[in-house]
């Protein structure tokens, strides 16, 4: 692996992962791990599901890839049932390959028809590897630290009395881009309050709401998309990592009044694979093997599971300092030093023994990020692990 560039920041500890069935992975010697991560959590119904393995031959022996002047009906009709899921019927979706994509592609439709040329969003949220969203220039976007209203109690809408909220430019703001809840992988959740109010104050001067499902989306939360713990109807919407199931699609759906609004106006970005039928059948596949299977449900059922599991070994073992949770994302804090030792003596020892989880690079937080579809048996192997492993110091 010495001529590959590994991601900056994470600790390379298998090297020979040779295999993968839904949320188990195998290495050159059979030694299996389960995947608490859903690779970067982007396999909601596992790795190999063989649905999704059918569509792709079928698809590829067919239609893999379309050019500018030609198209492929496969791609409407994922189109129909991806705005179909978010209420957005007779809007519109376009295709593309990958998280970053989808949310930059978004924040230039917002662009090209708001009034405004500011974007709002949170300060701890990520948007993706490039372009504006990445950037978030201040000339471009007001990022808004929530961490003073995070324990505010106030049960009516924001208003100016409060100095966050009176710190907000809103007369310069044209649209709010929102990650509900992955806060850069550290798994925070924005106050109801907080967000309605802004939601509301945003389109009352004819501002757009866009929404970051990258991470939070396809029942990774206990529910199809985050926005909906919020009771929001998005404007736009950018999806990513689980619609493909580890196969690089991505798609940004607008409501019908965005699409209208802009009509035959040319979006300032394209690229060779945009709406390409293989992605969008398999992105297709991926939602109906969800539905079929009732996978939602069985999300929140092991979450509950879960949950419970993780809360009894914080309160034996006095070592876990916080836990963050919506559905099947799942943050755990230790109690650590300012170099994460235990933490990461904790990581690498899950790994050893079998068990396939995320350090938040630098920090002392582990996340958890397993499959919709991933057995009980091995939530309960983790959590026995977990414990062993916080209790032994490992």
């Amino acid at each position: 692996m010495e001529n590959v560039i590994w991601l900056s920041g994470h600790e390379r500890l298998v090297d020979d992962i040779v295999r993968a069935e839904n949320c188990s992975l195998f290495d050159s010697a059979g030694k299996r791990y389960v995947d608490l991560e859903s690779g970067v959590w982007c396999t909601p119904i596992g790795h190999g599901h063989p649905d999704i393995l059918r569509v792709m031959g079928e698809q590829a022996s067919q239609i893999a890839h379309t050019g500018f002047c030609y198209a492929c009906p496969a791609v409407a009709a994922a189109a129909d049932a991806i705005l179909t899921l978010h209420g957005m019927t007779d809007g519109k979706c376009a295709f593309l390959c990958s998280g970053s994509e989808a949310v930059e592609y978004g924040v230039r439709v917002a662009q090209s028809i708001s009034a405004r040329s500011m974007l709002m969003t949170m300060s701890d949220s990520y948007f993706g590897a490039y372009g504006s969203a990445h950037r978030k220039e201040k000339s471009d976007w007001f990022s808004f630290d929530w961490a003073g209203c995070a324990d505010c109690s106030l049960q009516d809408a924001c208003d100016e009395s409060c100095e966050h909220w009176a710190a907000i430019p809103f007369d310069a703001i044209g649209g709010f881009l929102f990650e509900p809840g992955s806060s850069s992988g550290l798994v925070r959740f924005p106050p109801d309050n907080l967000i309605r109010s802004i939601v509301a104050r945003v389109r009352a001067d004819g501002g757009l709401l866009l929404i970051n499902e990258v991470t939070t989306g396809v029942g990774r939360t206990g529910k199809w998309f985050g926005y909906q713990h919020y009771g929001l109807s998005p404007d736009i919407v950018a999806m990513g990592k689980g619609i493909g199931n580890g196969y690089p699609v991505s798609v940004t759906a607008m409501a019908p009044p965005v699409a209208d609004r802009l009509e035959d106006r040319p979006v300032p970005y394209a690229q060779s694979h945009m709406n390409d039928p293989l992605g969008a059948v398999i992105a297709h596949t991926v939602l109906k093997v969800i539905q079929r299977e009732g996978l939602i449900q069985r999300g929140q059922d092991i979450a509950a599971m879960l949950m419970a599991g993780l809360d009894g070994i914080r309160k034996r073992t006095g070592v876990i300092s916080a836990l963050r949770a919506r559905g099947l994302m799942v943050a755990v804090a230790l109690e650590d030093d300012d170099r994460a030792t235990r933490t990461t003596r904790a990581h690498r020892a899950l790994v050893n023994r079998g068990y396939i989880l995320a350090q938040r690079p630098g920090l002392n937080v582990l996340r958890l990020d397993p499959g919709l579809t991933i057995e009980r048996r091995d939530i309960e192997g983790f959590l026995e692990a977990f414990e062993a492993v916080l209790t032994n110091g490992e």
